[in-house]
């Protein structure tokens, strides 16, 4: 199952993936998870150790393997270099074990253009594809908000795109765009969490909001797979580093297994 997180700045992205990483994992998958967000946490959401994040070195800056791979220095202009450089043991010799969860970072590209098709950029999109259409293990992929970042083929060999939301006008517009951007590309229909609910207005909210924004391209209401009430052990959880699923009781530990168990109930679906 390859499932890729989406959704506004601060929603709630990485915990979410972090969670369903590890629900994932104990349930015995062999779980890759793909921190692809500029703004990088999936290791912190994960309960990583401030120690033990300090070791792990994103992808986009490890200067010798993207030379070695793509024939390209990096950081110089109007080089050649291979568009197909080989990227399929990387996850297997760069991911950071814990908890039965392979950990990439992938990082940002830190140069003017961050889109550009430069030797960094070519490796990273390369990886990308490689994990979602070649490997075998469950993938859950923490995304920067909307699906620019993968090719049309890549964005297709997702199983779920799944979109993370709170009751706001902001979080509505980026769900309205994703929504679009998803049709137009031939992806699934995506699917979504309400997060940090505080009650039935704010469900109504973003329930009617999504149900609007499908009716714009001539889909129907969208699947809302779990809504996450607004919560000071999360809070608390993200404040102290800790993992999310162990730092909630066993009310919202439900929630978040339930959002699993239907990903999961989906997938089995469409087999």
């Amino acid at each position: 199952m390859k499932i890729a997180i989406s959704g506004k700045g601060g929603v709630g992205k990485s915990t979410l993936a972090a969670a369903l990483a590890l629900l994932l994992a104990e349930r015995g998958d062999k779980v890759i998870a793909v921190d692809a967000d500029p703004d990088a946490n999936l290791a912190q959401a994960l309960g990583i150790s401030e120690e033990e994040q300090a070791k792990i070195v994103p992808i986009a800056r490890r200067a010798a393997l993207i030379e070695e791979r793509t024939g390209a220095k990096v950081n110089q202009y109007g080089q050649m270099f291979k568009i197909n450089p080989r990227v399929d043991d990387i996850a297997g010799e760069y991911a950071y074990a814990h908890r039965g969860v392979a950990l990439l970072v992938l990082g940002a590209i830190e140069r003017g253009g961050g889109g550009c098709a430069c030797a960094e950029s070519i490796l990273l999109k390369a990886l990308v594809t490689d994990l979602v259409l070649f490997k075998g293990e469950t993938l859950v992929m923490d995304m920067e908000a909307g699906v620019e970042h993968l090719g049309r083929a890549t964005a297709q060999g997702v199983d779920e795109m799944l979109v993370v939301v709170e009751p706001g006008q902001r979080s509505m517009e980026t769900a309205r765009r994703i929504i679009r951007m998803t049709a137009e590309i031939g992806l699934p229909d995506p699917v979504f969490v309400i997060n940090k609910s505080t009650g039935a207005r704010d469900e109504d909210f973003a329930r009617g909001g999504l149900a609007e924004a499908a009716a714009t391209e001539g889909k129907r209401a969208p699947e809302i797979v779990g809504v996450i009430p607004y919560s000071d052990e999360i809070r608390d959880s993200d404040r102290d580093g800790a993992a999310v699923i162990d730092a909630v009781g066993p009310e919202l530990r439900s929630i978040f297994e339930g959002i699993a168990t239907r990903l999961v109930e989906r997938k089995a679906g469409r087999a």
